[in-house]
């Protein structure tokens, strides 16, 4: 699973934010525990349907989200 195909826009699913695919859990949600300091051990650990790829997805979309790029797939 590329990048890109692990993140999903659906106005249907969390009003519309960008959710991990498969699962309900937001990008900001991923991001905010991040930025409090949780190790991505942690964090897969209180998530167990993410994955090490879906934490770096988050991050790669909110890097170009905020750099107002086109995401890019990476990897196959």
């Amino acid at each position: 699973m590329t990048t890109i195909d692990r993140i999903e826009l659906n106005p249907k699913i969390c009003n519309g934010k960008p959710v991990i695919k498969g699962t309900r859990i937001p990008v900001s949600v991923i991001l905010e525990h991040i930025a409090e300091g949780e190790s991505w051990d942690t964090l897969l650990a209180g998530f167990p349907e993410l994955k090490k790829g879906d934490i770096q997805a988050a991050l790669i979309y909110a890097m170009a989200f905020i750099d107002n790029t086109e995401v890019k797939a990476v990897g196959a």
